[in-house]
């Protein structure tokens, strides 16, 4: 299977692919878990040539502690891409080859989708995600790129930079463990009772679609809070419902809007997302 670390190397594969297009790209931090691997698989199936990057951006972390907790399982991620296709071309570049004037961030207009939720909680955080991602795009060069739904916002922020770029966004259903925990590389540092409790999380956002329809939106909020609080091992961030296409919070419902919920909780220092579509 190839695996490059330089543009160098890149750039040789590349040329002697340059006949076989559509080219895929899923751009990952690696950790890979069954979420990723429905993505790579997606790519395959679509695309003549497959690019995976494996890439933990720093520019993306506010938390010093966070990034050097990140899990690295660098050998594995690699067995785990041979065994779906064996030509896939795996990207595994330094932050120099990223970031050759060292790793400095760049602003983006982002028409306000970086604001809220994620945005309020983690400053300079999107900036950070679309400064590698661009870096990503101009490097691999990809006809369609894949992206998961669990990191909704992150998704709508992508898919806006790619249309600028000319690339095409393919998203797939969060994947979910068996409980209905959203699948995360920051699954693993739960301890396994916790990890079972973190259902809750999941079993909440059910809980507000199918009530959706029948209460107000702040009745709603107020109530994820209640039944967060009995959980001293929770420690909420946010639970917001926005609308899908613009991510602004909502308060009312509003005909032919599509909504979305958003949460983001803490568990013993493990910070886990999700969202739910809820009409």
């Amino acid at each position: 299977m190839p695996k490059v670390t330089t543009i160098a190397e890149l750039r040789l594969f590349q040329r002697q692919n340059r006949m076989h297009r559509s080219w895929g790209l899923i751009p990952t931090m690696g950790s890979l878990h069954e979420g990723h691997l429905r993505l790579i698989e997606q790519a395959v199936e679509e695309n003549r040539v497959t690019f995976v990057t494996i890439f933990v951006n720093p520019t993306q972390f506010d938390n010093k502690e966070d990034l050097d907790n990140y899990p690295c399982s660098i050998d594995t991620d690699l067995q785990k891409i041979e065994a779906i296709d064996s030509n896939i071309c795996v990207f595994v570049p330094s932050v120099e080859t990223i970031y050759p004037d060292g790793a400095a961030v760049k602003k983006y207009a982002l028409q306000g989708l970086d604001k809220p939720m994620e945005g309020r909680h983690r400053p300079g955080h999107f900036d950070g995600v679309a400064t590698v991602v661009e870096r990503l795009f101009t490097l691999i060069q990809p006809d369609v790129a894949y992206f998961g739904q669990k990191d909704f916002q992150q998704l709508q922020i992508v898919s806006l930079l790619a249309q600028s770029m000319g690339i095409r966004i393919c998203s797939l259903p969060t994947v979910r463990e068996q409980n209905g925990l959203a699948m995360s590389s920051r699954n693993r540092r739960l301890s396994t009772e916790r990890r079972e409790e973190a259902k809750l999380i999941f079993e909440l956002l059910q809980w507000v679609k199918s009530n959706f329809s029948s209460h107000a939106i702040v009745d709603l909020k107020e109530m994820v809070v209640q039944k967060l609080s009995k959980t001293p091992a929770f420690e909420l961030d946010y639970f917001e419902i926005a609308a899908e296409h613009n991510l602004r919070t909502a308060n009312s419902k509003k005909e032919g809007v599509s909504y979305r919920a958003f949460i983001a909780v803490v568990v013993d220092g493990v910070r886990l997302i999700d969202n739910m579509s809820l009409n």
